[in-house]
């Protein structure tokens, strides 16, 4: 599979290794010389795209190429999500292909990757199994199909076997969905896990016990897979006429009309309730990355359940810092009433682990895989290890095996506070435990989304510590990847409850009746953090009514001296049995901005009404930026809550995204890819030396970059200096310029 060697990461021991930080520079670098001119495409250099065609075209295009175009050959057909087909040949070709009538857009392929105490009642009251239809009878999630798109299940194990019912391995090319196994390269677990907290019924039961599933094998060894993949997988669930699609995969693109966010949107129009997490890139904003920018889907977030998490704290230090478990490790085991003796060993080296028997380590991320790094502390007698983040925010991390020490990440400020307290000899730490629910998980990717600026995630869902299935056992996860599955499960108890429910309806079930989450302090979470909130299955179920959309989004108004009204059109249904009358609550009033909305009204059973809500703004009057809240709508004695969003100009949202660097299609050569929401007016990639920081050269650099993703190949030869190299990726639009920096370590 080609994907298995594109964007490879390599490690030092094979010349090139990297990380990245989308940030200000941490350092000032020397003034930029003059830019280059652009470098001529290679004969040589290929490409693998998804395109998108006119539907009554699709299969005169499909003639074109094979006749006209010797050297592209079409991998996949597409004709259920959108028209069109995967296709693999020399860039120039593909270029000479796009223009082509008929021929609407076109993708690079990208790469995807995989994104839990009993969370199950959590969500659902007191008791899920409690939750009956109108009938009586108890929800269990049976009669309804729920596709799973991950890196498969195993599909024998005791608690998933009477609910599987098949699917499909897009990775092999089978029928067998089966997890990758060791003998098979770095074996994976993480689909079984989904499935299980989706309708686990055995020892542990999952929201939805009864419900079948239907396996989709997308992503393959180390959890790594394509787009075309995954638009594959979703291209055959829809024939499969599966009522529930899970997705806890996703990449960094921040973009709403990427190849799989238009896939599982068009599997929404086709009757299908998708979910999808949001990803693992939080707490920043702007870091929800494709499907779960896709409009129709229900992209979810990921809260505490009831936790008691451990957090270290240091001698004469009131600061507690928390930690995430690592996958492969056992949980944080030290006494709470002992102190322990911590030491920093860089970036965990064997070479800088000396003199830490007994005692906990404090190792920074990078360079060598976190295995590596746990099993030289392990051998130089280490009892615990903390591993802190080299980029912004906390991190998710896992071990190629599995170690008996306990072994933790934090985040970056976390573990430079640690390195501070050591340096003052403060090396004694204790471990304390909170209990924490109902808190965003700081890894939990934020909105909003690029181009249609609409509020991401919809909603949240426990993603923390959750216990579920996976080969041979069981096991606690944390990611959004958990957080979905339970919104997955719910939608199936609902499609159980209403049939004739189509997906926005479910989604807005789900929206309108969750719990708005507070900070410690009191404060509620951003829209763009929790959406609506967490997800309360119960009230979903026993709700009265339902408005679509689940959220409100105005979009931008420019800085112009002259008002501007924009409408969003609510659908509004009694779907109770009694009479409903609804009153709107006028959010405050605000310089600058006139709220228009409908009078009270009453809706008899099963009426439905369209109601327009108006926003009215001088931007001149306003502050530059996001501006959020919240309307109101009392319906007898239910509260819903509409979150809304508007922006004044065009937001400082991240002018470069994603950045990838790996081996090319040819040897020798090098390949990258970088997005670009909104397009730039200039792009490129400086080199700079790792000591001194003197400007070597220009890796690449380009003029009037579209909006979307720019991939290109780069020969070896570009690749200058030895040792250390920092590349500096920026781009450049409308007066604000973003950065992204990359360690590079040639051998």
């Amino acid at each position: 599979m080609n994907s298995c060697r594109q964007f490879l990461i390599i490690s030092i021991a094979v010349a090139l290794f990297f990380s990245i930080t989308q940030r200000t520079y941490a350092f000032q670098y020397p003034e930029r010389p003059p830019l280059p001119v652009s470098q001529p495409i290679s004969d040589e250099e290929t490409q693998t795209v998804i395109i998108r065609t006119d539907e009554e075209m699709h299969e005169a295009i499909q003639q074109i190429i094979e006749t006209q175009y010797p050297t592209l050959s079409i991998k996949y057909t597409y004709t259920e999500v959108f028209h069109g087909y995967s296709i693999e040949g020399p860039v120039l070709e593909l270029e000479k292909l796009q223009k082509e009538e008929g021929i609407l857009d076109v993708s690079p392929v990208s790469i995807y990757n995989p994104h839990i105490d009993e969370s199950v009642p959590f969500i659902g009251g007191k008791e899920i199994r409690g939750i009956f239809d109108e009938d009586g009878d108890r929800l269990t999630g049976e009669g309804v199909v729920v596709g799973i798109i991950d890196t498969g299940i195993d599909y024998t194990h005791p608690d998933l076997a009477s609910n599987y019912i098949g699917g499909y391995d897009f990775v092999d090319q089978d029928d067998d969905p089966m997890e990758t196994k060791r003998e098979q390269g770095p074996p994976t677990l993480h689909g079984t896990h989904v499935a299980g907290i989706v309708a686990a019924n055995g020892k542990m039961m999952g929201v939805a016990p009864e419900a079948k599933i239907m396996a989709y094998r997308a992503l393959g060894p180390g959890g790594n897979g394509t787009s075309e993949q995954v638009i594959a997988a979703i291209e055959r669930a829809i024939k499969d006429g599966v009522d529930v699609l899970n997705l806890s995969l996703g990449n960094t693109i921040n973009g709403p009309d990427w190849p799989t966010s238009l896939a599982l949107d068009k599997a929404v129009e086709k009757g299908i309730v998708a979910v999808t997490s949001s990803g693992n890139s939080g707490p920043n904003l702007w870091t929800v990355g494709s499907p779960g920018t896709s409009t129709k889907a229900i992209s979810v977030g990921a809260s505490t359940p009831p936790l008691h998490i451990p957090h270290i704290a240091t001698i004469f230090s009131s600061e507690e810092v928390e930690m995430l478990p690592f996958q492969g490790a056992p949980k944080w085991n030290l006494k709470q009433a002992k102190y322990y003796e911590m030491e920093f060993v860089g970036l965990g080296e064997k070479k800088d682990i000396k003199d830490v028997e007994g005692k906990v380590v404090l190792i920074e991320r990078g360079k060598i895989p976190f295995t590596e790094k746990v099993l030289n502390a392990k051998e130089q007698g280490a009892i615990a290890v903390i591993i802190y983040n080299n980029l912004e925010g906390t991190f998710l991390g896992g071990l190629e095996m599995e170690v008996d020490i306990p072994v933790v990440s934090i985040s970056k400020s976390d573990g430079v506070f640690l390195k501070n307290q050591l340096k003052k000899k403060r090396k004694l730490m204790k471990t304390k435990y909170r209990w924490h629910r109902d808190e965003i998980a700081s890894f939990s990717s934020r909105g909003p989304v690029t181009h249609t600026w609409e509020i991401k995630p919809d909603l949240v869902a426990p993603g923390v510590a959750i216990d579920s299935t996976v080969p041979n056992g069981y096991i606690a996860l944390q990611g959004t990847s958990m957080a979905a599955p339970h919104v997955a499960g719910a939608a199936a108890l609902l499609k159980q409850a209403h049939p004739d429910w189509e997906p926005s309806k479910i989604k807005a079930a789900l929206m309108n009746t969750t719990k708005v989450l507070k900070k410690g302090d009191g404060e509620f979470y951003s829209v763009l953090e929790q959406g609506t909130g967490r997800i309360q299955l119960k009230d979903a179920m026993e709700t009265k009514s339902i408005i679509q959309p689940g959220s409100l989004h105005y979009g931008i108004y420019e800085k112009i001296d002259k008002r501007e009204k924009k409408d969003v059109i609510l659908q509004i249904e009694n779907v109770s049995e009694k009479e409903v009358k609804y009153r709107f609550d006028i959010p405050k009033a605000n310089k600058g901005i006139i709220w228009s909305i409908p009078p009270s009204f009453s809706l008899k059973p099963g009426e439905m009404k369209e109601v327009t809500v108006s926003l009215d703004i001088n931007p001149e009057k306003l502050e530059p930026g996001m501006h959020e809240g919240q309307i109101t709508v009392k319906a007898d004695g239910q509260e819903i809550r509409l979150p809304y969003l508007f922006m004044i100009e065009e937001p400082n949202y991240p002018r470069i995204q994603g950045f990838q660097f790996g081996y090319g299609d040819k040897e020798g050569s090098y390949q990258y890819e970088v997005f670009v929401p909104e397009g730039a007016e200039e792009l490129g990639i400086a080199l700079y030396e790792g000591d001194t920081l003197h400007f070597i050269d220009f890796l690449d650099w380009q003029r009037d970059v579209p909006r979307g993703l720019l991939r290109k190949e780069i020969s070896g030869e570009k690749l200058k200096g030895k040792g250390l190299v920092k590349a500096v990726i920026f781009a450049k639009r409308k007066e604000k310029e973003d950065s992204i920096e990359v360690d590079l370590y040639f051998d």
